[in-house]
């Protein structure tokens, strides 16, 4: 099993980034504070966006995984892919800033997982005209 890598708001700072997030890694994330239905607390996510934008501007979009299965339209199953149990809830999408969030590096989906929250999340932001 890799090791997680975890990116400090020290090292941050200090511009000693090793680890930068890429679409389809899963990382650990810190998601408070949260309003309303959104997911809470110290959880595995999903990285949506490419590892350019993200070590660039150091924010990520992520969205939020859950043990929780409800069988909601927007959950994508993670299967035996890694030590990640559950579903990405794709209609959670954020964009959050991972260095002050403290990321560790969990593992990759594969291409079809993403490419399924990809495509769930394109129908949330596409036009319907």
């Amino acid at each position: 099993m890799p090791r997680l890598q975890r990116v400090s708001r020290l090292d941050a700072r200090c511009g000693d980034v090793g680890y930068v997030p890429k679409r389809g890694d899963l990382i650990w994330l810190t998601f408070q504070p949260q309003a309303g239905h959104e997911q809470n607390g110290r959880r595995p996510a999903l990285v949506v966006s490419p590892a350019a934008y993200n070590g660039k501007v150091g924010l990520a979009l992520v969205c939020p995984v859950t043990l929780q299965v409800k069988g909601y339209p927007f959950e994508v199953p993670i299967a035996n892919q890694t030590s990640v149990r559950g579903v990405v809830l794709a209609d959670q999408l954020r964009s959050l800033a991972w260095q002050a969030r403290d990321a560790e590096y969990i593992g990759h989906v594969s291409g079809d997982t993403m490419s399924e929250v990809a495509a769930k999340i394109r129908v949330l932001i596409e036009d319907d005209a």
